[in-house]
């Protein structure tokens, strides 16, 4: 007879399909699927009654998450993007996590903490969730703007922060407890871990650069997608282990190094579209584990201190940020962005305030705050995205004397574009030959430079939020041109487009034939699958 005590099976069928189901009842709600998986944690807990998954275990399918997250994230982020925002990522990212460790060592004395548990704490309330920022970044496609840039980038630095952190800690506990730590000790303690960041990050920009790109195009001439797809993982993954093991670097980051790397192949595209299905499936997984560790008793409990924390969390720190933004002169929507994007936390905060716990310098109820605090941030996150999407285009102008980045056109039988890549680009082309108006609505930085170039209108957003597409004046265009090859976007596009006008003229590609038959039935006029487009042509040839 099979034995069937499988805790790791059980955790991934019970963690998916609850996140399903909760996942697809707060989309129904208009909600953003994240407080499902959230609130699917919560049902499979130690808190609540019946099953219980296994934490350990769901907490290392996350960390998977994680590591597929950064290192799609590295595949479209180059050194180069790194080092430009560096001159504000830097002193940001170290700023803000000054003003928010002292307001956490605020709200610890006010709970009759000693300063270590504050200055512990603090730091747990000063690092933003990499999979949450990342996963809002991208749902706006604003990950390859100015904005997106210097959010990864200050991300990245809080990270190295939190690492230098997790060395230092310890090192205080010792302290604490009566043993005397020279220190010469800790500052060589410090030393010795920068110096294996900086080993790491030299070796993949010396070794890496060569190695990894190398080991693309071999697995890819080999004709099989099967061995390409798993060295795309194994890549992943083995670095940011690798990373973890010999250099103490989180698994983050060494799987955005990793991404980075790869990203300078002529394959980094196709690395990315391998990469995705597993990254988003461990990503709900990542939320699942957060909603696990919540015991939901500690708003009962201690209402006030979970409301303090929040603030810290939503409203001082993002102020913080959005402070130090303006200061470097940059315009407040991307201050506003910074500032929404910082205004959580997450992985590094679950293991500082663990790692507090385990050496005696905080009190257990630390993690429940900071646990509330993850929990709320993460479910408000959205919302306030959407509040910062709410003062932008309503803007009549920046402080700073930019203006507003949406500005309705005038335009009126044009055509709209959705997106600006190989066929967006191809066609705004022609109509510029032609002589013909158009309107493009893109979030990319290169492909919007190159359609003001042919001589477009630009629109600066997702296309599939309303407010863009009247911007871009949808109802009183004579045809949009959906090219994005994303097909549920292209869906949402298509969907209010048509709903917006009856008579307006709909093409769209796809990549198969169900994509199609969805477009369709979403109202387009005309659906090109590419592969039936080229399928034709040759047979075109073959009967001549």
């Amino acid at each position: 007879m099979l034995d069937h005590q499988t805790p790791l099976i059980a955790t991934i069928a019970a963690g998916l399909a609850l996140a399903f189901v909760l996942g697809a009842v707060a989309h129904r709600l208009r909600i953003q699927p994240i407080v499902g998986y959230l609130l699917a944690g919560v049902a499979v807990g130690p808190f609540t009654p019946g099953f219980t998954a296994d934490l350990a275990l769901a907490s290392e399918l996350a960390e998977i998450g994680v590591i597929l997250l950064m290192f799609g994230v590295g595949l479209h982020f180059s050194l180069k993007d790194l080092m430009s925002v560096a001159h504000i990522a830097v002193p940001g990212a170290i700023g803000q996590i000054a003003v928010a460790t002292a307001m956490g060592v605020g709200l610890a004395r006010l709970l009759g903490w000693p300063l270590a548990a504050g200055l512990v704490f603090g730091l747990a309330l000063s690092v933003a969730s990499t999979v949450v920022l990342i996963r809002a970044l991208q749902d706006r496609h604003i990950l390859d703007t100015d904005r997106g840039r210097i959010a990864v980038g200050w991300l990245i630095v809080e990270d190295l922060a939190m690492v230098l952190a997790l060395v230092l800690v310890p090192a205080a506990a010792t302290m604490m407890a009566g043993d005397d730590v020279p220190l010469t000790r800790m500052l060589f303690a410090l030393l010795v871990t920068l110096a294996k960041v900086g080993i790491f990050v030299t070796l993949m920009l010396l070794v890496g650069r060569r190695v990894i790109p190398w080991i693309m195009h071999y697995t890819a001439q080999s004709g099989s997608r099967e061995l390409f797809r798993l060295s795309v993982y194994a890549i992943a993954i083995g670095v940011a282990f690798g990373a973890a093991k010999m250099f103490d670097v989180s698994f983050a980051l060494g799987a955005f190094f990793a991404g980075m790397v790869m990203g300078e192949s002529e394959l980094s595209q196709q690395a990315t579209e391998e990469a995705m299905p597993l990254r988003d499936a461990f990503a709900v997984l990542f939320f699942v584990s957060v909603g696990m560790l919540l015991n939901p008793m500690v708003f009962v409990q201690s209402p006030l201190a979970v409301l303090a924390t929040v603030a810290i969390i939503m409203v001082g720190k993002s102020a913080a940020a959005y402070l130090i933004v303006r200061a470097f002169g940059y315009p407040s929507a991307t201050a506003l962005t910074i500032s929404a994007s910082l205004a959580q936390i997450g992985e590094f905060s679950f293991i500082l305030i663990g790692l507090g716990i385990s050496l005696a310098l905080v009190p257990a109820e630390a993690r429940d705050l900071v646990l509330a605090g993850a929990i709320i941030s993460i479910v408000l996150n959205p919302l306030l995205f959407a509040l910062v999407d709410r003062l932008r285009p309503a803007r009549q102008a920046d402080v700073s004397g930019q203006p507003p980045e949406v500005v309705p056109t005038g335009l009126t039988g044009h055509s709209v574009l959705i997106g600006y890549g190989r066929v967006g680009s191809y066609i705004g082309a022609e109509l510029a030959r032609t002589g013909k108006a158009f309107v493009v609505i893109e979030t990319r930085e290169p492909a919007i430079a190159q359609a003001r170039r042919d001589g477009a209108e630009v629109i600066v957003g997702n296309a599939a939020a309303p407010d863009i597409l009247v911007a871009a004046n949808v109802a009183g265009a004579q045809r949009v041109v959906v090219t994005i090859p994303e097909a549920f976007e292209a869906g949402q596009v298509v969907e209010q487009a048509r709903a917006g006008s009856r008579s307006l003229e709909i093409l769209a590609r796809a990549h198969s034939d169900a994509t199609v038959a969805h477009l369709d039935t979403l109202g387009a006029n005309l659906v090109v699958s590419g592969e039936r487009e080229i399928a034709e042509r040759m047979l075109e040839r073959m009967r001549g």
